[in-house]
């Protein structure tokens, strides 16, 4: 079974899926936002797809910690994501997750349009990542 990864944003979700034995994160096209219930619907299937045991979701908190409001529209997403999926769903912190990513895009001198196009993606590689790190 394997963990998906999700990165949540106003217009896309960003994507990363485990292997089998939960060691590696890896990428897989970002999910086009459309409607909650839709969304939802889209991660069910990828879930499905992919025989997720557990979801990981990057929780954006602001530098000191508190919740802002892109954390706010996380928590509430995922609060309708358990209503509608049984698998497990935890929170990883992914301060500066994107910021991150940007730099490592930037020094590998790819340019703006097309890291505006892999940035989803990306961060949640290194959300996933994380979370699977952090549990060895």
């Amino acid at each position: 079974m394997r963990v998906l990864g999700l990165d949540i944003g106003d217009k896309m979700i960003g994507v990363a899926v485990s292997d089998p034995s939960k060691i590696i994160a890896q990428g897989l096209p970002p999910i086009k936002r459309i409607s909650i219930k839709e969304d939802i619907e889209a991660i069910k299937h990828l879930a499905e797809e992919n025989e997720v045991w557990e979801i990981v979701v990057g929780l954006p908190k602001m530098l000191n910690g508190e919740i802002g409001i892109q954390a706010q529209k996380v928590l509430d997403f995922v609060e309708s994501l358990r209503m509608n999926i049984k698998s497990p769903i935890h929170l990883f912190d992914e301060r500066l997750t994107s910021v991150a990513v940007n730099k490592i895009l930037i020094s590998a001198d790819v340019k703006r349009k097309k890291r505006k196009e892999v940035v989803d993606k990306l961060s949640a590689i290194l959300i996933l990542q994380g979370y699977l790190d952090s549990r060895t």
